[in-house]
Parts: structure tokens; sequence; C-alpha cells
């Protein structure tokens, strides 16, 4: 990868009546366009001098110091743009709001070197921000490879920054459609827990007594159907696999997900009717049943509410309408179902 150029310095001189603060917290108002983690990754690279030293990110910044900050131009990204196409629901010249279809990966990763939504986002677009590094130009937040639904992107370091703030300050507003196995009780509730990367299968995300992230899950049952029931999810906390992992954890797996039970796990045990019905569902529907439905935050430029929703796609709206006709004992044993 080429050397990033390093820009001109720009040089602070700290006020006479500036109290004694750290020094990747003071330098938030003046780098707006950096998140708190870029400054300090910048101090650790020498980047940031106080008094012409090197300093850590803890340093109390006193009155009088000279804060130099050399600021490193990104080189050029080795992610190779490519002409996918993109629903767009919304964008400005700060963010952009896409309905991601489910089998998209978001960024690259291993086993998934193109194809993704930071590749489709580098050919249409210019500028995108790079907090997230060169591989993830844009990405503030992600979705899994098979889950659908919308997902806000940033053009600028200030507008990934802010809206970044918000998901962690749970100000941002985020609801799933998914269909589960079995029937959730009581009807609406909250699953919290730690959530921790699996020890022995390192796929999987499972609900920790002692580690891990807080995570913290909303649910309503919206649609109960003989087997499975149609559920409404809100996000506090948007952990990896959070909501996959909690409704696992709860015996409610996501329907079609293969790595939390979601598939044939659950058919065990059902009469032949049952079970062939369900599998008649699986061998069509390939994904787990889960969308996100709505997105909604505060512009971090006008300051003004915005939210987004979206369709459920095409296969789960075929999935929900075989749930409903079993319902009323229409017979769909043995009928092929175009999920597409």
């Amino acid at each position: 990868m080429p050397n990033a150029e390093i820009e001109p310095a720009r040089v602070l001189r700290v006020s006479g009546q500036q109290q004694k603060d750290r020094l990747d917290k003071y330098l938030t108002q003046f780098l707006p366009d950096l998140t708190r983690s870029r400054i300090q990754q910048l101090i650790h690279d020498g980047l940031i001098t106080v008094n012409g030293a090197a300093a850590k990110p803890s340093h109390q910044v006193a009155a009088g110091e000279t804060i130099e900050i050399r600021l490193a131009s990104p080189p050029p990204s080795e992610l190779i743009p490519e002409a996918i196409p993109l629903r767009v629901v919304y964008e400005d010249q700060h963010l952009i709001v896409v309905d991601k279809p489910a089998g998209m990966v978001v960024h690259p990763a291993c086993g998934h070197p193109s194809g993704t939504l930071a590749n489709a986002l580098l050919y249409h677009y210019e500028n995108l921000s790079q907090v997230s590094g060169q591989s993830r130009p844009g990405i503030v937040h992600r979705l899994d490879k098979d889950t659908s639904g919308l997902l806000v992107a940033a053009r600028d370091d200030y507008t990934h920054a802010a809206l970044s703030q918000q998901f962690k300050q749970k100000s941002s507003a985020r609801e799933y459609v998914a269909v589960v196995w079995g029937h959730p009780a009581p009807r609406e509730g909250t699953i919290s827990s730690f959530l921790a990367r699996s020890a022995s299968d390192r796929r999987k995300i499972v609900v920790s007594q002692t580690k891990g992230k807080w995570a913290v899950t909303h649910y309503e049952v919206i649609e109960k159907f003989r087997l499975l029931s149609l559920v409404r999810l809100r996000l506090e906390t948007g952990r990896t696999h959070q909501i996959r992992a909690h409704l696992a954890h709860r015996g409610h797996p996501v329907f079609g997900d293969p790595v939390y039970g979601g598939r044939k796990s659950h058919v065990t045990g059902l009469n032949m009717e049952n079970a062939h019905f369900l599998f008649n569902l699986l061998q069509g529907f390939k994904r787990q049943a889960l969308h996100a439905r709505a997105l909604g935050f505060i512009h971090p430029v006008t300051q003004q509410p915005l939210h987004f929703e979206s369709e459920l796609p095409a296969d789960m709206q075929a999935l929900i309408a075989a749930l409903r006709c079993d319902i009323e004992r229409q017979n769909y044993l043995g009928k092929t179902i175009d999920f597409k």
C-alpha cells in the first residue's frame, strides 16, 4: 500500500484560561470530523505532539502548551469500485440510506473480497467517510449478509462520527421484523444480557453471564401462526448477531437461520403433516427471515429528524402468506412456494 502523505502541521496554543483536560477529549472540539478513537490513534502514531514531544491520549492539557497536529492524507483505496445496483431510499451530500437485499455482504471480509455494499458505494459515490478504514468506506453500521433492510452510510467523517454517536447513545431508532419458531411468551417483553463470541463455534455469539458486551432487545409478537410467529423487534444496542442470538437463547430462533438452529432442529417431534409443511417452506426459504424494517435518526448537519421504512422483501411476504394460508387450513402440503 502506498505511503500516506502527511499534511503541514496545524499548531494549537492552549489558552491561559484552559483547565486541565485529557488531550484526546480536548482535541475533539478542534477536530470535529474525527472520532475520539481516531484522534487517539493519531496520538499513538506520533502525528499529534505536545511541546514538540510525544504524548499519551490521557495527557492532561495545561495552559500555555503547544500542540502540533499532522493529519495523514489517506492513500488510494485498494477496494475496487463495482457497478452493483443499489436501492437508494434517500441521499444528500452528507449521507445515503440504502435498502440492502439479502445475500449482499456489507464490506469485504474473509471469503467475500468483492461484490459487497462497500464496493457498490465506491462505484456510485466519489466522497465517502474513511472513519472505518479504507475497506469500509462510508460504512457506519452493518447488517448480516442474509438480513435484508435499511442501512445508513456516511459521505464525510463528521457525519459518520455523529451517526455513530447516535447509535452509541441509543438515540437512533432501529426496528426489525422476523419470523421465529414457536410462540414467544409473554407476547411482548425485553431480552437483555451480555453477548460474547462462542468458544466452541467462532461463527456464533452467545449469551454470557459475566463477559462480552451488554445488549438489549425489545420484542412484540404481532401475529401468531400455528407453528411460527411474526415478531417486531426494537434495538437499544447494536451488537453482532444480537437479534439472532437473543431469540435463539429464548428458544425461538429466527426461521431459516442456519447458525442459530433456525432450520431443521425444531421439526423434531412434529407429526408428519406439520414436518412436511415446514420442510417445504425451508426448501424454498434459504436465509434467516429477518428484515431491518425501519430506521430513524437526527440528521447530523440539518438536525432534522429522519425516518425511513422498508417493505418486506418478496421472499418474506411469500413465507408469511403461506403461514396465513396454513392457518386457514388451505392445502400447502407438497406445493412449491415461489419465494422470489
